[in-house]
């Protein structure tokens, strides 16, 4: 699977060292009408994050995605197996027209958990969603990006960094089809 070399936006603090997010110009609440409906999914994770690890697992998965409050939000259901053990993820996405900012929130049936948002807008049909979060024990940076250039199969990826965003790691890929 192809993967891409779009550049990361830097990132932006303030005086307090909390990251700065500002939505594109172009954002909207139609910038996820692409991923309405049913998408057969090939996930590439890599097997552990920020230590070098260049051992990536390929595993079949699939999604479907819905909108509600009158467009300005969507939910998803992401359905694989791990292990042999049925695993079901969900995304609750809201777009916020004061801000002109999408917030991203995930739960999966291993946590039970609403996690932290991730938060951004997309230009030019690629969207970057950010957040500062603690992954084992150390302060990172994750960045979500939703690649839908091409609208029948998008990608969404994932990277995160421990140096502020001076460098990143991708550590999972979804390349998408559109079922029709």
């Amino acid at each position: 699977m192809k993967k891409d070399t779009i550049k990361i936006p830097e990132l932006f603090f303030d005086e307090k060292g909390e990251l700065v997010i500002i939505a594109s110009d172009s954002s909207s609440k139609n910038d996820f009408d692409f991923f309405i409906g049913k998408s057969n999914i090939i996930n590439e994770k890599l097997k552990k994050r920020l230590c070098n690890c260049a051992e990536w697992i390929e595993f079949p998965s699939t999604q479907e995605m819905y909108p509600i409050l009158h467009g300005i939000g969507n939910i998803d259901n992401f359905l694989a197996t791990f292990d042999g053990e049925p695993f079901e993820g969900m995304t609750v996405r809201l777009f916020n027209p004061l801000t002109k900012l999408w917030s991203i929130y995930w739960s999966d049936s291993n946590t039970g958990v609403l996690d932290k948002p991730v938060v951004g807008s997309f230009e030019n049909k690629v969207g970057h969603f950010f957040s500062k979060d603690i992954y084992e024990n150390k302060e990172v940076h994750q960045v979500f990006r939703w690649d839908a250039r091409d609208e029948n199969n998008p990608v969404w990826s994932q990277a995160m960094s421990d140096d502020k965003g001076k460098t990143w790691e991708w550590n999972w890929y979804m390349f998408m089809t559109k079922v029709k």
